[in-house]
């Protein structure tokens, strides 16, 4: 069976500084049209995001600050983007959670209105999904040849998650070292929030780090040392949940330790 389309099918993927979406901006546009008759056209543009590129992003997509200084800004491309898009259903992968809200607040951001309710949307990355399930059942028939005869069972699910990490280990040996530190930076651990209500990050060096108001991204400790004032009222008056309060005072009983 082929695709049947009426009209055209945009495909649409951004590369951007991260992931925060109003507070990051996009670096990189690149979209296929796919046209009913099957043919295709393509357009792609560099974007200047008027911020730096933290290295973190570029280590993802490989655009630096320097890639960026000449580009047009976002604002500048912004109607020859729409016109691109302009009569076409959309599709990409992870679209709907990321690159669709993504680019409709930027665009929002240099005045410019972008509808997508209308649209009918094929979310590339959904598909994949549900046609090719990754839940724990399938990841141990496939690394250890077995069926999870106990699933949502939470013994025997345990059991199949420790098997599973165990195969993973020896089918990839060459990309994968078995200590916990290159396993949880490969998970992406430290990019979660220390606390359940998120108020809080860890930065770099793991240390934790505010997630909100005048200090965010600064370290509890750095706070501490220029701003003493602000963490103890963080601390007493802030009204932040108990369980925020708690890794806080954690956090900071280990720097003094």
């Amino acid at each position: 069976m082929q695709l049947q389309i009426e009209r055209p099918l945009a495909f649409f993927d951004l590369e951007t500084t991260g992931t925060r979406i109003g507070k990051d901006r996009i670096v990189q546009i690149g979209i296929v049209r796919l046209m009913p008759d099957g043919t295709r056209s393509q357009y792609q543009t560099l974007v200047n995001p008027g911020i730096p590129i933290p290295a973190e992003a570029t280590a993802v997509h490989g655009i630096s600050d320097i890639d960026v200084a000449m580009a047009p800004t976002l604002d500048a491309v912004a109607r020859e983007v729409l016109d691109e898009l302009a009569g076409c259903d959309l599709s990409g992968f992870n679209v709907l959670r990321f690159d669709i809200p993504f680019l409709t607040e930027e665009l929002h951001r240099v005045g410019h209105a972008w509808n997508t309710s209308t649209l009918r949307v094929v979310d590339v990355q959904r598909i994949y999904h549900k046609m090719e399930p990754r839940d724990l059942s399938a990841a141990l028939k496939f690394y250890c040849g077995k069926e999870h005869d106990g699933a949502h069972d939470a013994l025997a699910d345990v059991q199949a998650t420790a098997d599973v990490l165990l195969a993973q280990i020896e089918r990839y040996p060459e990309k994968l070292q078995g200590d916990i530190a290159f396993l949880g930076e490969l998970s992406g651990d430290r990019q979660r929030s220390p606390d359940a209500a998120g108020k809080l990050r860890f930065d770099d060096r793991g240390q934790v780090c505010l997630g909100f108001g005048k200090y965010q991204g600064w370290s509890l400790e750095n706070i501490g040392r220029n701003d003493p004032g602000y963490l103890q009222w963080l601390m007493t008056k802030a009204e932040l949940p108990g369980s925020t309060l708690a890794v806080m005072k954690e956090a900071l009983a280990g720097m003094h330790a």
